[in-house]
């Protein structure tokens, strides 16, 4: 992939950016990502077969200019049980082959 992979706000550990991009459709792989709610705060791990990197363009719901959208990496996988599924990465997730 040569998109550089970058969060709009933090910075991704360089280590991290460059196994994602190693990554390539059809490598099996376990993601593990922190899910807070409150002062609680949990690990939620899954597995499948890695798609591809792409990019979410989030926004506000009226006319803005272009600059005030927040562009987050995402993650396209396909879990065992034939669904397709997508995460935002941020600099708490982590990816590894399997």
């Amino acid at each position: 992939m040569s998109t550089p992979i970058t969060l709009p706000t933090r910075r991704l550990d360089p280590a991290f950016v460059e196994k994602l991009k190693s990554l390539t459709a059809g490598d099996s792989i376990r993601v593990t990502q922190t899910v807070r709610v409150g002062g609680r705060k949990w690990e939620a791990v899954t597995e499948g077969t890695f798609r591809g990197i792409n990019y979410l363009a989030t926004g506000v719901t009226t006319e803005r200019v272009k600059e005030d959208d927040i562009v987050v990496p995402t993650v396209h996988f396909t879990k065992k049980n034939g669904e397709l599924a997508s995460i935002s990465i941020d600099e708490q997730t982590r990816i590894e082959k399997v």
